[in-house]
């Protein structure tokens, strides 16, 4: 994502206007477009200004990703009780609709018994927790994934 548009993703999550910032910064508010469609960028200063008006560090304003602060946010905001009443694979679902289908297509218990063995494993041979167990596997699994693409 290019900087204009982390800038731009930045200020509508903090729910300002570009009229706002203008004024704020002193500057035009086609200034603050410009610098939003990548024609111009703001100088380190007025950087600056815009993180502390977006209430982020220099570092999160420059990497600013909406969707990654939202699951950063989710995350913080959880606790075990949320958690247990969340039907996690309806929630993906709506994003990924394999998610609600697969069941019906592949022998999911065939699976389960693979992963219960990798899970008891792991438990045996490094002495981790159940949870622990699992969350190393979806780490594997997720970075065998992302090799892949």
């Amino acid at each position: 994502m290019k900087l204009g548009n982390k800038l731009f993703q930045a200020r509508k999550k903090a729910g300002l206007s570009q009229e706002t910032i203008a004024q704020k910064l002193e500057v035009s508010r086609q200034t603050i477009s410009k610098w939003e469609t990548d024609e111009t960028v703001p100088d380190i200063y007025q950087t600056k200004a815009l993180a502390e008006l977006y209430h982020l560090s220099l570092d999160e304003l420059v990497e600013f990703d909406i969707d990654l602060l939202e699951i950063k946010q989710a995350i913080k905001n959880s606790n075990k009780e949320k958690e247990a009443n969340i039907d996690w694979t309806k929630a993906w679902g709506k994003k990924y609709p394999v998610l609600i289908t697969y069941q019906q297509k592949i022998n999911v218990n065939d699976y389960a018994i693979q992963i219960r063995k990798m899970l008891y494993q792991l438990q045996q041979e490094y002495h981790y927790n159940h949870l622990d167990s699992m969350l190393i596997l979806k780490d594997i699994l997720y970075h065998e994934w992302k090799q892949q693409k």
